[in-house]
C-alpha cells in the first residue's frame, strides 16, 4: 500500500515536479494545496502520511503552518521544501518538528531520500 503525500506549494510547477518524482514509487500524491491555509483545512480529510511544505507562500508561511499542524496533529510528518536554505530557517524548521529539509531546485534523488529518512524509525 502506498504512502499518501500532501504537497503544499504555491508554485504549480513545483507541485507538478513533485508529482512526477513521486509517480511510480511507493508514494502517491493524495492532495496538492496552493496555500498553508488550504493545507490546514484539508489535512483531516486527506490524512496524509507525509506533508511536503513550502516555506514562502502568500498568506501564512510554511513554518507557521507546520507549527499549527503539529500542534493539532503531533504525529504529522512534515518535510520542508524551500529555496530559503539559510541556517536559521533550517534550525527553525527542526525546532518546530519538521523531519527534513529539501532545497529548491530539487531532484528526484534528494526528494526520495528525504522522504525515506522521514519514514525511518527514530533510534531510541
Amino acid at each position: 500500500m502506498s504512502k499518501k503525500i500532501m504537497v503544499v506549494d504555491d508554485s504549480r510547477i513545483a507541485q507538478l515536479q513533485l508529482q512526477k518524482i513521486i509517480s511510480n514509487t511507493e508514494y502517491e500524491v493524495a492532495a496538492c494545496c496552493q496555500s498553508a491555509e488550504e493545507a490546514l483545512a484539508a489535512y483531516d480529510k486527506v490524512l496524509p502520511d507525509l506533508v511536503t511544505m513550502d516555506i514562502v507562500m502568500p498568506g501564512m508561511d510554511g513554518l507557521d503552518a507546520a507549527r499549527l499542524l503539529l500542534e493539532t496533529h503531533p504525529d504529522a510528518k512534515i518535510l520542508m521544501i524551500s529555496s530559503l536554505a539559510y541556517d536559521d530557517t533550517i534550525d527553525e524548521a527542526k525546532r518546530i518538528g519538521a523531519l527534513g529539509f529539501v532545497y529548491k531546485p530539487f531532484d528526484q534523488e534528494q526528494v526520495l531520500s528525504a522522504m525515506e529518512q522521514a519514514f525511518a524509525p527514530t533510534a531510541l
